[in-house]
């Protein structure tokens, strides 16, 4: 069994720690722990791993985060899986720092990766997890907020948090939606 793996991020240097690229830091620890390097492939950095005898499809869109539908839905048709065979990563700022909200569907919540995937797929109908990222900015600053770094205090617990969500993108593949839906999203 297979499954699509899509981190949401913006490609280059200056982006790399942002909160708006939290979906790229999960997937790279994910890769980290199995020992895989991404590659260039089409529209995304690609790799693979194993775990449980499943197959993780593990992508991180070089469209940048508002055209991020196009690369979600090219991997999909590539490796021939369903919507409820993917899982997308994004950041979130509805959700305060360290919380993880799985759903398989809903609004975009203004989300504008969230958007471009629903507006891809004509649908709002897609497995995703949602990583908060507060709200602590002052009005007209959002996107100075998500396009900057953590905050010290964030920092300290950025591994841990990181380490949860990928605990739960595993959880996804072996034990399904609903069940990742009740573990992790009562913590």
């Amino acid at each position: 069994m297979k499954f699509l793996i899509c981190g949401l991020g913006n490609i280059g240097a200056e982006y790399t720690y942002t909160r708006h690229n939290i979906g790229f830091m999960v997937l790279d620890r994910l890769a980290e722990k199995y020992q895989r390097n991404f590659s260039v492939s089409r529209l995304a950095y690609h790799t693979e791993v194993k775990s449980k005898g499943k197959t993780l499809i593990l992508v991180k869109p070089t469209t940048f985060m508002n055209l991020s539908g196009k690369a979600y839905s090219y991997w999909l048709k590539t490796e021939k899986l369903t919507v409820e065979q993917s899982l997308v990563i994004t950041d979130d700022l509805a959700l305060p720092f360290g919380k993880i909200r799985i759903k398989a569907k809903g609004s975009n919540g203004g989300h504008n990766g969230l958007g471009n995937i629903q507006e891809t797929l004509g649908s709002d109908v897609y497995p995703r997890m949602r990583l908060g990222i507060g709200d602590a900015f002052s009005k007209g600053h959002q996107v100075d907020f998500v396009l900057g770094e953590f905050s010290k205090e964030e920092k300290k617990e950025l591994d841990a948090y990181i380490d949860r969500a990928v605990e739960a993108v595993l959880s996804f593949a072996s034990m399904g939606l609903e069940r990742t839906m009740n573990t992790f999203n009562t913590k």
